[in-house]
């Protein structure tokens, strides 16, 4: 046996144990969605209130990017990965209490728990799959466990199909004529049908952070650390004084990258969010099940769109491939608000293949030429995606004024945002080389 094959060998469990985290966030990040449309139900609430939920969600990650990096650094990555894994799954078993109690509220603070384990997690996890093995494979590595996010997140909607979302419901007449103590057991009932899918999840969870702890992971090299260039999206981020702060405010791209970053994620989070109800809108009768059904789709789409974004950008440079995709998407949407039927539902859907290549290109659009503050910067596009809690909410509330399909123009405004973001790119030579490094 080699001495080499050796050392090799001895990253397989670690980078085993680690790739799976991409799974486990995603299935967290998607049973969101599934959750809007059951606490519609099962709580009586306008469009804006059940978007609270993305709102407790994302809020927790803008709170928390810039501590999770410090933590990093004084824990380890290991040390963080154990710490974020036991917060997920204590938010996951915080969801019994809550379904017990039948208050949104405590719902809304699981949901915060959990999105604190996983801004721990995607601080750390990304970077150290880039350092476990040899820098040669880096790369390959970290686009390998990339691509288990979205089956993460098709697996989250399948769990909340099958076991939280019913296939049939009474009909406004039926609940019109039931009585009150029938109507409070109904929604008792609603809220009780994610306690136990959430129990298992935090037990999973819990057993996961169990097996990390308990792993040897092989020594990492003193001083091995991602750059921005390396791992941009949630690289370690160091918090080095007012004077990067005030450094990065003299780039105004990384500024406009940081406002189409917000407008970005929350026009995928907002669109996500309201599909199920936006399908069941578009199709009257349509059940909740045949309507997350449509969702899975989306994220399907998502999925293949990385793929084929990243091969496409073989012969088109990445933010001239963002601008098209970007002018695509503001179409779909404009569609998505004025159509009715399966057509609307197919844009709508559609729209998630050309929004997959936005993320991690204005994160590393953004950074180029930062030099020194792109790691302050990188913490920065972090907690930007504080828009995933603002959009929903914008989105409910236009919804509640008008219809869920005129509130399909506000993602609309937010590609245009992300259009011009990259536009504003075309003549940046630095930006001739940005890559796929990263992914949301």
């Amino acid at each position: 046996m080699s001495v080499h094959g050796s050392r090799r060998r001895q990253y397989y469990l670690p980078i085993g144990l680690i790739v799976s985290l991409f799974f486990l966030w995603g299935v967290a990040n998607n049973l969101n969605d599934v959750l809007i449309a059951q606490f519609r139900k099962a709580f009586e609430l306008a469009d804006w209130q059940s978007g609270l939920v993305q709102s407790a969600f994302y809020l927790a990650y803008f709170l928390f990017a810039i501590p999770a990096s410090l933590f990093v650094r004084k824990f380890g990555y290991k040390g963080a990965i154990v710490f974020g894994l036991t917060v997920y799954g204590a938010g996951a078993l915080l969801f019994y209490p809550a379904a017990e109690l039948r208050s949104y509220a405590a719902f809304l603070g699981a949901l915060f728990v959990i999105a604190s384990g996983l801004t721990f997690l995607e601080t750390s996890a990304n970077p150290l799959v880039t350092i476990l093995g040899s820098a040669a494979g880096a790369e390959r590595r970290l686009n390998l466990a990339q691509a288990f996010n979205p089956l993460g997140s098709i697996t989250g909607v399948l769990i909340g199909r099958q076991f939280i979302l019913s296939d049939s419901g009474p009909t406004a007449r039926e609940l019109a004529a039931m009585s009150p103590d029938q109507i409070l057991q109904l929604h008792a009932s609603q809220a009780l049908s994610v306690q136990s899918s959430y129990l298992v999840l935090g037990i999973i969870i819990l057993l996961w952070a169990l097996a990390v702890a308990l792993v040897r992971f092989p020594p990492l090299q003193e001083g091995e650390e991602v750059t921005g260039n390396g791992n941009p999206t949630h690289g370690v981020a160091a918090v080095t004084g007012s004077g990067s702060w005030r450094g990065l405010l003299q780039h105004r791209y990384f500024l406009f990258g940081v406002l189409a970053q917000f407008a970005y994620v929350g026009a995928q989070v907002g669109i996500w969010s309201f599909l199920i109800r936006y399908a069941q809108h578009a199709v009257p009768g349509m059940t909740e099940q045949a309507a997350a059904s449509c969702l899975m789709a989306a994220l399907v789409a998502f999925m293949v769109g990385r793929f084929v974004g990243t091969a496409l950008m073989g012969w088109v440079r990445p933010i001239v491939l963002t601008s098209i995709f970007a002018g695509i998407n503001i179409a779909l949407c404009a569609a998505g608000a004025t159509l009715s039927g399966w057509p609307a539902i197919v844009t709508v859907i559609a729209s998630s293949f050309f929004m997959s290549i936005m993320y991690p290109t204005i994160f590393a659009a953004s950074l180029k030429g930062l030099g020194p503050l792109t790691k302050t910067g990188s913490s920065v596009l972090v907690m930007s995606i504080i828009g995933g809690a603002v959009m929903p909410v914008v989105m409910g509330r236009l919804s509640d004024l008008t219809s869920i399909a005129s509130a399909m123009l506000v993602p609309g405004v937010c590609f245009l945002v992300v259009g011009a973001f990259a536009l504003s790119g075309y003549r940046n030579p630095t930006l001739k080389a940005v890559g796929m490094s990263v992914e949301a």
